[in-house]
């Protein structure tokens, strides 16, 4: 027990009215190494000002901003076997389990609300990284069908983002079999006519990007952001030649036609809420259509009526 750290300091600071400070009150930039405090951070929705740096950001803060004024309803997911093949590597995946819904609040690393965009009302899944690396099992891909099952039911479009490892190895064949799932659901999406747009941030790979976050109508990336299905690495070793700088990239991928436009997070609001819009046929925001005639007719004359009018008075006669 060391008496000076565990003893000394604390009567010192509480004698001088010193504060314990937050280790996470300034965090540094990935890109160019830049200070920022954490609550301009929060509220630029977690995108370095200076550099324009896009850092992960939790699905409670992305629902905060995405959906308006922040109001949402958050949907429960359904009750699936937890640990059905009794998986153990360095610890139990039971006590992994735990100790990440203890950290983020969450079941599992799927998040569907429901709320408006702009006055629409929409579904919206959301993966959370934080929740072992936003990775793919039973729960997370019985999550994401709900979701759509729930989006067709209330006739509303299916907003998604991904972010996402890949599929989770301590389930085994049995999350791989959530991708077949997941595209059996969008595609039941789009026989409702129901529009479906991705948001692919980072990092996106692995099964998820080889199943449903690929198959969107309209597909938005982040800036910077890592969407494949291998890593660079593994590719590089197996090909065993230099990637293209950028390789993988949002830019490098918009260039090369696999994604449909690279919009900055700030941005994702308006252009997607315009994006519905156009894929609903619905008027612009602010745009009301003009109202149909309702002003009553006079009521046209009898034919008979009409005819005596028209036909010339008789001679009198002497």
């Amino acid at each position: 027990m060391n008496w000076i750290t565990n003893y000394v300091r604390p009567r010192l600071n509480s004698m001088l009215g010193r504060r314990e400070m937050p280790e996470n009150l300034w965090i540094k930039c990935p890109k160019t190494g830049e200070m920022v405090f954490h609550r301009d951070l929060e509220d630029n929705q977690w995108v370095i000002p200076a550099s324009g740096y896009h850092m992960k950001i939790s699905a409670a803060d992305r629902l905060k901003h995405f959906f308006d004024n922040g109001v949402y309803e958050v949907l429960a997911n359904p009750d699936v076997p937890v640990d059905p093949l009794k998986f153990r590597d360095q610890k139990k995946y039971t006590d992994r389990l735990r100790e990440n819904k203890a950290k983020t609040g969450l079941d599992d690393s799927i998040v569907n609300a429901l709320g408006s965009l702009e006055g629409m009302p929409i579904v919206a899944c959301l993966h959370d990284f934080n929740f072992m690396g936003g990775s793919l099992g039973i729960a997370a891909g019985e999550a994401i069908v709900q979701g759509f099952m729930t989006a067709i039911e209330k006739n509303r479009p299916m907003v998604l983002f991904a972010t996402s490892g890949g599929a989770r190895m301590q389930e085994g064949i049995l999350s791989l079999m959530q991708l077949p799932r997941t595209t059996v659901a969008v595609e039941m999406l789009k026989e409702a006519g129901l529009p479906y747009i991705v948001v692919l941030t980072n990092p996106t790979t692995g099964g998820v990007s080889a199943s449903y976050a690929m198959l969107g109508d309209v597909h938005i990336a982040e800036p910077g952001a890592v969407i494949g299905f291998a890593g660079a690495r593994v590719i590089e070793q197996t090909i065993r030649e230099k990637l293209p700088e950028g390789f993988q990239r949002s830019e490098y991928l918009l260039e090369h036609g696999m994604v449909d436009m690279v919009v900055h997070r700030q941005e994702l609001r308006p252009t997607i809420a315009r994006l519905l819009r156009m894929l609903m046929k619905q008027p612009a925001a602010g745009l009301q259509l003009p109202a149909p005639d309702t002003a009553e007719k006079p009521a046209d004359t009898e034919p008979a009526e009409a005819e005596a009018e028209k036909a010339p008075e008789p001679a009198e006669t002497t």
